[in-house]
């Protein structure tokens, strides 16, 4: 399985029973594409490995998965925290404005200053079309769960650590329509509405 192409569907939080099983986190909250999985990696920092899948049980407030090989409380453990990836295929389906944090991390977070001279154009074009009246605020490097929903990480760029007093290298920027308007995933731009969100 190619490392680039996997997407995180979840994350083991802690060991459950005397068997090696886990507990998982599904990182978009649904649990059906679990239940057919065969094989899985799993990450931890910059090491990866494949492991074969036994089982999986339960639901999405509790689910357990057993992989192959780790069989005691004390081997599972040692996965705490780990990222459980997969191909794109094998993946939660997307709904309707629902984005994979893989395919966002690395866009370009812009602001257009001039939205009714582009938006005729920005619409036929997408988001690269309207680069004259562009302000780039920063790239988007994760995606972080909120008490509220998704938070984009953004490092910002120069130009908008010169406008700002802040010495803050990096913002977290709230990911709903208030704050964000079209992703355009295939020139890797996200727009943000407001600039002070960003202060």
């Amino acid at each position: 399985m190619a490392s680039k192409a996997k997407l995180v569907i979840g994350i083991i939080r802690g060991s459950h029973g005397l068997t090696g099983k886990f507990k998982v986190e599904s990182t978009s909250g649904e649990c059906e594409h679990f239940f057919k999985l065969e094989e899985v990696t799993v990450k931890n920092d910059s090491i990866e490995k494949d492991f074969k899948v036994e089982s999986v049980e339960g639901n999405s407030n509790s689910l357990l998965m057993k992989l192959e090989g780790i069989n005691s409380p004390e081997e599972a453990k040692k996965f705490q925290g780990s990222e459980i990836l997969v191909p794109r295929d094998k993946a939660s389906p997307l709904k309707k404005g629902e984005f994979y944090v893989e395919d966002l991390k690395q866009c370009k977070l812009v602001y257009f200053s001039d939205e009714n001279s582009s938006n005729e154009k920005s619409a036929k074009k997408g988001l690269a079309a309207k680069s004259e009246t562009a302000i780039e605020a920063g790239i988007i490097t994760d995606v972080l769960e909120g008490g509220s929903g998704k938070l984009l990480e953004v490092e910002l760029s120069e130009r908008v650590k010169a406008m700002s007093d802040s010495a803050d290298k990096r913002v977290l920027v709230p990911f709903n329509n208030e704050f964000i308007g079209t992703v355009d995933l295939n020139d890797k731009v996200v727009q943000l509405m407001h600039l002070w969100i960003l202060e």
